[in-house]
């Protein structure tokens, strides 16, 4: 579900949407850690102006919290 959405929603922001792959790693935490590689161009429209952009999609994502009891860390990585 999580994957799903962010595949979706980050491909409409940036300008290189093939770039996009999302990775979800448990750790033993007890949170998941969440990556999205984007092409280098496009890490910053997933960041943000003052990282509003990032901290949108982390809150959208603690919305999915609350349903399947996961804790998520969202990381963005370029890949060229």
């Amino acid at each position: 579900m999580v994957t799903d959405f962010l595949q979706a929603y980050t491909t409409l922001l940036v300008n290189h949407p093939e770039m996009i792959s999302i990775e979800i790693e448990p750790m033993d935490e007890g949170f998941d850690e969440i990556t999205i590689y984007a092409h280098s161009e496009d890490v910053g429209k997933l960041i943000g102006k003052e990282g509003k952009m990032i901290n949108a999609i982390k809150t959208v994502i603690s919305g999915c919290k609350a349903k399947g009891g996961n804790n998520y860390r969202v990381n963005v990585k370029a890949v060229d």
